[in-house]
């Protein structure tokens, strides 16, 4: 059961983002090219979300708590890295 919360937990951003992509122009004109959204997808999944929610509802300013949101994503997506390294030592 602890497995299927983790696999859940990992592919929740990204199911997100593809039906983001499929279903709404959630992310057309945001990038310059396709490189940045695939990397976003593979590696920072949740920050790629919030940089997209910043860029459509906060008009793409980065104030604090655009900047606070950004931190707990990124904490967010390196979370399981620094804990799986952790246990090993």
């Amino acid at each position: 059961m602890p497995c299927l919360l983790g696999l859940i937990a990992l592919i929740a951003p990204r199911l997100t983002i593809v039906i983001l992509w499929l279903l709404t122009g959630w992310f057309r004109g945001m990038f310059d090219n396709l490189l940045w959204p695939i990397l976003g997808f593979l590696f920072l999944p949740t920050t790629l979300l919030w940089y997209s929610a910043v860029q459509h509802w906060f008009g793409g300013e980065w104030t604090l708590w655009p900047i606070v949101g950004l931190v707990v994503s990124l904490l967010i997506d390196l979370s399981p890295a620094g804990s799986r390294r952790s246990r090993r030592n």
